[in-house]
């Protein structure tokens, strides 16, 4: 079976700076893939490859086997790609429930009236009933990126790309995070999670993948990636004969 996503020998770079260098990934589906990396090393620029904001100079991106390289972020989202952004970037003016509704309405294809019952439950699963006649411009920092992934799962994704999700919550606010993204993918949606809050990662994902200098330079098991010399010494800055 094909992977739900894959970047195919993808290259990427901003004049002299190098950000994908031949890149080879793939997200099978029911999985959850942690991505680190120092700051950037271009990990959200892959987010952009992969749903089309950022065009990559060479490779090929598919969904399900197919190849959507040259395809608009719009056609993209509405097969099922959906993302949050690190910095959260509702539309500050509406409420919770009209932020969630334009989303569905967008990535479904439907009329608003249609998708009022489903949001409406994603607002309970994402913790937002109480805030949903909120202006989202007034919500916590948590509750912003609660909001982030109520709307990336109102338009229904195979695949989730989120990042740096847990950045600057507490630990209580991670943890409740990390729950609700293991109930997102318990409901069948396939997860990539670039993070710095590398306890998150390993309590969620099924592989680890570090990205540095263009290129994946370790990749497999969590806790053993984690614990890898060359991980340490380039992601931590931690000698390797430390």
């Amino acid at each position: 079976m094909a992977p739900i996503l894959a970047l195919d020998d993808i290259s990427k770079r901003f004049g002299a700076v190098v950000v994908a260098d031949g890149i080879d990934l793939a997200l099978n589906e029911g999985e959850a893939l942690g991505i680190i990396g120092p700051n950037g090393a271009g990990k959200t620029t892959l987010f952009g490859i992969a749903t089309g904001a950022v065009r990559p100079d060479s490779g090929r991106v598919l969904f399900a086997g197919e190849e959507i390289t040259h395809l608009s972020p719009e056609r993209r989202c509405r097969k099922g790609i959906a993302r949050s952004f690190q910095i959260p970037q509702p539309f500050s003016g509406m409420t919770v429930f009209e932020n969630v509704v334009v989303a569905a309405a967008f990535g479904t294809g439907q009329g608003e009236a249609a998708v009022y019952d489903d949001c409406a439950v994603l607002l309970e699963r994402c913790a937002l009933t109480t805030k949903a006649n909120q202006r989202a411009g007034g919500l916590t920092l948590l509750d912003r990126k609660r909001l982030e992934l109520a709307r990336a799962l109102a338009t229904r994704p195979r695949v989730l790309l989120l990042d740096e999700v847990a950045g600057g919550l507490s630990e209580h606010e991670c943890a409740a995070l990390v729950t609700l993204i293991k109930d997102v993918r318990a409901g069948g949606v396939s997860v990539i999670w670039i993070e710095h809050v590398v306890h998150a990662l390993l309590a969620t994902v099924d592989r680890l993948l570090v990205l540095h200098g263009g290129k994946f330079i370790a990749a497999g098991d969590p806790h053993a990636v984690i614990k890898s010399p060359q991980v340490a010494e380039i992601y931590m800055g931690i000698a390797a004969d430390a």
